[in-house]
């Protein structure tokens, strides 16, 4: 069974950085593709960033050239840097697993609030 636990979220002003972390437990995390998504209050969960089990990545446009999705196999952990946050980066973050058969596995999600 695939646990994954968010941290990281916080309260920060604009311009500011934030990294999130997601640990995973299990025995899977090093060959399965990890994401982060977010939903905004009353939006859809959408996409923001992905990294492949050899490390290729992928970001909404929104977010390219600000955040940096990493991980690290030996800790079973994936994070996201996330530095000149704008207001509308506001919204619950999710981390997300895809194994290699196709299930998906989701975190509790973490807050991340933008404002002065």
């Amino acid at each position: 069974q695939v646990q994954l636990a968010e941290s990281g979220g916080d309260l920060v002003q604009p311009g500011g950085s934030l990294r999130l972390s997601c640990a995973a437990s299990g025995n899977i995390f090093t060959i399965s593709t990890m994401a982060w998504y977010r939903q905004a209050p009353g939006n859809q969960n959408d996409l923001v960033a992905s990294i492949t089990s050899n490390g290729r990545t992928n970001y909404a446009d929104s977010v390219k050239g600000r955040f940096t999705i990493s991980r690290d196999n030996a800790k079973n952990t994936v994070y996201l840097q996330m530095t000149s946050l704008k207001p509308e980066d506001t919204a619950v973050y999710y981390c997300n697993l895809i194994s290699i058969w196709g299930r998906e596995y989701w975190g509790q999600g973490t807050q991340v609030t933008v404002s002065s």
